[in-house]
């Protein structure tokens, strides 16, 4: 069933939901702080938006963390009757413990969401329909939202070319957002602020380029991801470092049967991740 799709936001992720959803014959405007000129479609001002959001049968909110919560409540009374609100934020549960309140009102639903794809560079000159093409979109609904809204959703996601929709908590999400997202970040942005990373030219190949890819992050969007989610990535950061002091340790000693035992155990886990 085809859609009236509202984007809030059109950088990279926003900006790909809205050329997804319209490739896919969704009915799709936006609305963004500085509209570009050559949007494909209907898009206005955030102080323009309020008729185009009270239209939505989705809403989905692509904007900065600390954006999201204050936009959802200024435009609560507008949303209509059954609407699915879903935002794409990087953390879940200070998102959504910030918007329980609108859980049990039956008018429309929020469904907290993440998009497992990106890029290095951000904007909606960068933005691409195919950007979710196979990617595992997240959502973190509450216990009280019933299967019709996440049935259609899984649907739409498919339909924008997502190939997994995976339900879970935003407690869940966070923990495991730290891990497979949060921390390359941290790592990738220590490692490469190595001063012989800059003489890199001559001697890396695609190692070098698999651990700094990452680290062409937007400095601003991740430090309030990184604090959004505080706790856990603490937790998953100390654990690499407890890992990195058992290498410390058998390099110190020149202890090589450690070394070995090290990466036996390191390739082991990467094997049993990858499904080999």
């Amino acid at each position: 069933m085809k859609q009236n799709v509202v984007i809030v936001g059109l950088g990279l992720i926003g900006g790909s939901f809205a050329k997804a959803a319209a490739r896919a014959g969704h009915a799709v405007s936006a609305v963004t702080r500085t509209p570009p000129a050559d949007a494909p479609f209907p898009v206005c001002t955030v102080a323009e938006g309020r008729p185009l959001v009270s239209a939505a049968d989705l809403v989905f909110v692509a904007l900065p963390p600390a954006a999201v919560v204050p936009w959802i409540e200024a435009h609560a009374d507008a949303f209509k009757e059954g609407a699915i609100v879903v935002d794409a934020t990087g953390v879940k549960e200070v998102i959504c413990d910030a918007l329980r309140k609108y859980a049990l009102q039956d008018r429309w639903t929020f469904v907290g969401g993440h998009p497992m794809a990106g890029k290095e560079v951000g904007g909606f000159a960068n933005a691409s329909a195919d950007l979710f093409r196979n990617a595992s979109m997240i959502l973190t609904p509450y216990p009280s939202c019933g299967r019709k809204p996440l049935d259609l959703l899984d649907g739409f996601f498919r339909e924008l070319g997502f190939g997994r929709v995976v339900i879970t908590t935003p407690a869940h999400h966070d923990r495991m957002i730290a891990i497979t997202s949060q921390l390359a970040h941290v790592v990738s942005s220590a490692y490469v602020r190595d001063p012989l990373a800059l003489e890199h030219a001559g001697y890396s190949a695609g190692s070098f380029h698999d651990m700094t890819r990452v680290a062409r992050l937007d400095p601003g969007t991740w430090t309030d991801l990184f604090l959004a989610n505080r706790s856990a990535l603490l937790d998953t950061l100390n654990g690499l470092i407890d890992r990195l002091s058992e290498f410390k340790g058998a390099l110190d000693a020149a202890d090589a049967e450690t070394l070995r035992d090290l990466l036996a155990q390191g390739r082991a886990a990467r094997l049993a991740a990858s499904g080999e």
